[in-house]
């Protein structure tokens, strides 16, 4: 079962293509890390909000004074816990903490591939469905905004650019997707390139 580019996923699409199970494909999207380099294991949710308009991406922007990834655009999520019971018991606490996300309105459909980032992270994005409404509360000391971007839009691969930059005396590539003044690059632009490339995949 793949996404057709031309049609916007149902909620009752995205159920069957995650229940069809395959998320090893995609894994290519994730960042160079050192052979040695030990990882910080850690879990996002990637909430998929049903709207009656289409699905929407539920997307923050974190603070400027924040030591990792300050004022990017990210996805709610931080390190695993020792008390979490699960990678997807981590994103659903950290979104629930950072954005006021109730864990009743979110329905888990799977896992995309871990994301490994060159800055010492092990991620694991835990894909959802999210019932409106919506009722947030921002953690106002790590989350500046929440917005949500049209799900169609950010799987769009003509609507990302491949760039690269000199990082500690080498070139780094990262995706990006810029949606009406946001900048979406980075691990967050990288798994939703991972998704979009999930979703295509033919059982």
């Amino acid at each position: 079962m793949a996404a057709d580019p031309n049609t916007v996923p149902s909620a009752l699409w995205l159920r069957q293509r995650f229940a069809g199970g395959g998320n090893e494909t995609s894994a290519e999207v994730s960042e160079p890390t050192g052979p040695t380099q030990e990882l910080t294991r850690a879990a996002v949710l990637v909430p998929l909000v049903v709207r009656d308009s289409g699905i929407t991406v539920l997307l923050t922007q974190r603070t400027a004074h924040l030591r990792d990834h300050a004022g990017q655009i990210s996805f709610p999520g931080g390190r695993c816990e020792d008390s979490d019971t699960s990678v997807e018991h981590t994103a659903l606490r950290e979104a629930q903490e950072e954005v006021g996300l109730d864990p009743a309105q979110v329905e888990v459909l799977g896992l995309l591939p871990e994301y490994r980032t060159g800055s010492g992270f092990s991620i694991m994005p835990v894909v959802a469905l999210v019932r409106p409404p919506l009722n947030l509360k921002l953690d106002d000391f790590e989350v500046a905004e929440a917005f949500e971007a049209p799900l169609s839009f950010l799987l769009d691969p003509a609507n990302r650019k491949r760039h690269s930059i000199d990082h500690q005396g080498g070139q780094r590539e990262y995706w990006a997707m810029p949606w009406e003044g946001y900048y979406i690059w980075g691990a967050t632009a990288g798994m939703l390139v991972s998704l979009q490339l999930f979703l295509s995949e033919r059982d």
